[in-house]
């Protein structure tokens, strides 16, 4: 076979594989075609019946119409703050400052709600929560911790788009209950109040707020316990215990019966992460408008007191031991108290007050609390066995306990405007503690300590700083609270004013702080 055939063959052979390769394309393609039909003309499930959607009907229920009612009268509140490392720029003095709560990490009981000095702008923060209208002229019951430290507060009403300023009226720190309020171009729908002492376990109960910012969310669920107290609680909290969930930015917001009205306020949750865990606080909404009537009528809250202290027995032994059912048992007795007076002494027992049994210590301060200052309550003791009946008049429990720290409120936020004057300083004080005399050495025992200052007011003009030490206005010696509202009373706009103020100039580690004593003066503007 020669050279040219040998070519010619394989020629033959490369156009046979050719057409082979070819024809099996043809095949497969033709089977895949094939196969794309046969899908297009029969199911993949050929037993299965298509779904179809049903035209939309409301299935109403209670919860859905309480929502529907209640939630134009609940509000988001926002506000921005400057924390208070940023507002104080330097410590207290011997005061260890309060965390934000974003630096305490967490706690097993939280309230909702964070080398050069930089400018207060960076350190600007914000933070939500909730509240109910209760007024149709725009005023508004939410938590005093969700409004104390802001500089400015924010609402907005679910289905209304406008923001509205709000203004704080005034406030409770030992129910922390605050109330602000908005100024609307038409009536707003109030939220209808309940009586809380119908409250009972097992009662259904709806939340609505603004969880994690989230505006008109609503939760249900049971009470779970009433007149709870909480640890971190304040004396006057007794609290509606809920598994509504209940998280950071419900506070302020409403708790409602089935009736759709309020029976409490949200105040706080038991958590291990900052987050609902099955436990949620409601403040009894009688407490709550209890606080807020007194709020309205005079701007703050005047709670009565017999001047007595006592301790909780929650064993019956001690009860069993006296001879007795119950009561509370006098620990001690204010000196120069209405108890005092009216020869109440230690270790009396309490067994009823006009006539009406009380049952323990909580029992004895609501009664106490909720009668007017000056009025006559007839009490009944027990004193060794022996049936003993005395009045005593109630009176304003600041000045029972104007010794006390824990119990007086010698914290002063400025109201409006001081009393029979239209004079205004735009500061926040608070009486110095022995430890902070000591350190400060003024030579002699006055002083008050600035909290915090107005933003664009007066003080604020002059110069004045907090944690400031004020220890004299126009050379008159403060040494108190009282002594700051007396001389304030005295002055009307366009006053000069000198405050006489140690303030602190360096604190390094291991060392004294160093203080230093300056006038800072001005003229008192026109409102």
């Amino acid at each position: 076979m020669n050279f040219f055939e040998k070519m010619r063959q394989q020629k033959l052979l490369s156009f046979t594989l050719l057409l082979f390769t070819l024809s099996i394309g043809i095949l497969i393609g033709t089977l895949v075609n094939t196969g794309v039909r046969a899908a297009k003309d029969q199911a993949v499930a050929p037993d299965a019946t298509p779904l179809t959607i049903p035209a939309a009907t409301l299935l109403p229920s209670e919860f859905t119409e309480l929502a529907k009612k209640l939630e134009p009268s609940v509000v988001n509140i926002s506000t921005d703050y400057t924390p208070r490392q940023a507002r104080t720029r330097r410590p207290a003095p011997q005061q260890q400052q309060p965390q934000d709560e974003d630096e305490q990490g967490m706690d097993m009981f939280r309230r909702f709600f964070g080398g050069g000095e930089m400018p207060q702008r960076m350190f600007r923060r914000e933070a939500t929560g909730s509240g109910f209208i209760v007024d149709k002229n725009g005023y508004i019951i939410t938590n005093n911790h969700v409004v104390s430290q802001a500089d400015h507060i924010k609402v907005k009403i679910n289905g209304d788009k406008t923001e509205y300023k709000a203004k704080v009226i005034g406030f409770d720190r030992e129910t922390d209950v605050a109330v602000i309020k908005i100024d609307a171009p038409r009536p707003l729908p109030a939220a209808k109040i309940g009586n809380s002492d119908g409250v009972q376990v097992g009662d259904w109960v709806v939340a609505i707020g603004s969880p994690f910012g989230l505006e008109a969310t609503v939760t249900a669920g049971i009470v779970s316990a009433t007149g709870r107290d909480i640890a971190g609680a304040q004396q006057f909290q007794r609290f509606i215990q809920t598994d509504a969930a209940i998280n950071p930015g419900n506070s302020g917001g409403p708790l409602l019966n089935r009736k759709g009205e309020v029976i409490g306020m949200n105040t706080a949750i038991a958590t291990s992460t900052g987050a609902y865990q099955g436990i949620g606080f409601a403040l009894p909404g009688n407490t709550t408008v209890k606080v807020y009537n007194q709020i309205i009528r005079s701007g703050h809250v005047t709670r009565g007191s017999i001047g007595v202290s006592f301790g909780k027995y929650d064993k019956p032994d001690v009860y069993k031991a006296l001879g007795l059912q119950g009561g509370v048992l006098i620990e001690s007795v204010e000196p120069g108290g209405p108890s005092e007076r009216a020869g109440i002494k230690a270790e009396d027992v309490i067994v009823s007050m006009n006539g009406k049994p009380v049952k323990d210590g909580d029992d004895l301060v609501g009664k106490v609390s909720d009668m007017p200052v000056g009025s006559e309550v007839g009490v009944t003791l027990d004193r060794g066995g022996k049936k003993v009946d005395l009045k005593v008049t109630i009176e304003d429990r600041t000045k029972v306990f104007a010794a006390n720290p824990r119990i007086r409120g010698d914290e002063f936020e400025e109201p409006a405007r001081a009393e029979g004057t239209q004079a205004k300083f735009g500061i926040s004080i608070r009486n110095l503690t022995d430890a902070e005399h000591e350190q400060i050495k003024v030579g002699e025992r006055r002083g008050v300590l600035i909290t915090r200052i107005e933003e664009g007011s007066f003080a604020e003009e002059i110069g004045l700083t907090p944690n400031d030490v004020v220890v004299s206005i126009n050379r008159q010696a403060v040494a108190s609270v009282d002594d700051v509202k007396r001389l304030q009373a005295a002055l009307k706009p366009g006053d000069a004013v000198a405050f006489r103020v140690m303030r602190q100039l360096s604190r390094g580690t291991g060392r004294a702080a160093a203080w230093q004593g300056l006038y800072i003066a001005g003229t008192l503007p026109a409102l």
